[in-house]
């Protein structure tokens, strides 16, 4: 089967950020409730370029954002001033064979309600999370005794459970990588430091959202073969029933398949997907699509009142206001 085309750039001028300015984007709008979620006059910003590629952004209560570069094996800051900083080396692996990884570093980065990162570590094949004093603790790096393929996103549900995927995406040779020991691509739920497995039925699990009202459960597949959306309803002991299709856009054109998720507080879904941010309400129905000027591989929401999407695509860091207030965590 062909895989995805994961767009692995390289880049040989270093990250930078530039004053924020306006760029072009479209937005398809199917239904006009998209109206009440997207402006008429819809603007787009450049943050920052230059990078290897750009993932996991999370927004802090500091108001800053940060974001994985997995290629560089770096999180960056970008901070409510502008400014463009590395906040942790070595963020994903510090192995002396990280050179035969193409995404070696973090990925998905969440904060628990303590205000805690926590990160999702391609090389290091795990979930970490750095406490207040700098040490780390190690969250989850096996399941049934074998270790994990490299975890991807991930989301904290209010009462400190964390969901999270685990495709094998950050090995050198993806799935047929001689390290990997899991026979599956798993949806996990971590709980009272047990980890246990939700599903395996997804060939590359990869965004990952909760509902507002976190009784359900979203995943987005990475698989051109099978470009969907699966919802699974979560009870309180985190277990998962009822795993169906909620949005299928396998024949949109393109290789990009199913990437990162995020909901806003009204249940609409956000999408990164084949040509844009898919914007999709609760029922599941397409309201429209925002085309960015470079393929969206995850969102974060941010900014004061929660309104402000961060876009990180491809090499480029973007932000886009809007008219609604985002699910975000430690709010």
């Amino acid at each position: 089967m062909r895989h995805a085309r994961l767009e692995f750039h390289k880049v040989p001028a270093g990250p930078f950020a530039v004053a924020p300015h306006e760029v072009n984007v479209l937005v398809e709008r199917i239904d006009p409730a998209l109206d009440a979620i997207v402006p008429l006059n819809p603007k787009i910003y450049k943050l920052a370029e230059g990078f290897q590629f750009t993932e996991g952004p999370v927004w802090t209560k500091s108001g800053d954002l940060l974001f994985s570069d997995p290629n560089a094996n770096i999180i960056y800051k970008y901070s409510g001033d502008g400014k463009l900083s590395v906040f942790k080396q070595n963020s994903g692996y510090a192995g002396a064979n990280v050179g035969k990884f193409g995404q070696p570093g973090s990925n998905g980065l969440t904060l628990d309600k303590q205000g805690r990162l926590t990160i999702n570590q391609h090389g290091n094949r795990r979930v970490l999370r750095i406490e207040k004093d700098g040490s780390d603790t190690v969250l989850a790096d096996k399941y049934d005794g074998k270790r994990l393929n490299s975890p991807n996103d991930l989301v904290y549900r209010s009462d400190g459970v964390l969901f999270f995927t685990d495709p094998p995406f950050g090995l050198p040779k993806f799935y047929d990588d001689p390290r990997k020991e899991l026979p599956y691509s798993g949806i996990y739920a971590l709980r009272n430091g047990k980890v246990k497995l939700l599903s395996a039925d997804l060939k590359g699990p990869n965004g990952i959202a909760l509902s507002p009202d976190e009784k359900s459960l979203y995943v987005g597949n990475w698989d051109p073969q099978k470009k969907v959306v699966m919802r699974y309803e979560i009870d309180a002991e985190a277990n998962a029933s009822d795993g169906k299709v909620f949005f299928d856009m396998t024949k949109a054109p393109g290789e990009s398949a199913v990437d990162g998720i995020k909901v806003d507080e009204k249940g609409n879904l956000y999408v990164c997907g084949p040509g844009g941010i898919w914007v999709i309400s609760s029922q599941g129905k397409h309201l429209g699509t925002i085309k960015t000027p470079k393929n969206p591989h995850n969102l974060a929401w941010g900014g004061a009142d929660g309104k402000t999407l961060y876009i990180t695509a491809q090499n480029t860091l973007y932000r886009m206001p809007l008219n609604v207030s985002g699910v975000r965590p430690q709010k």
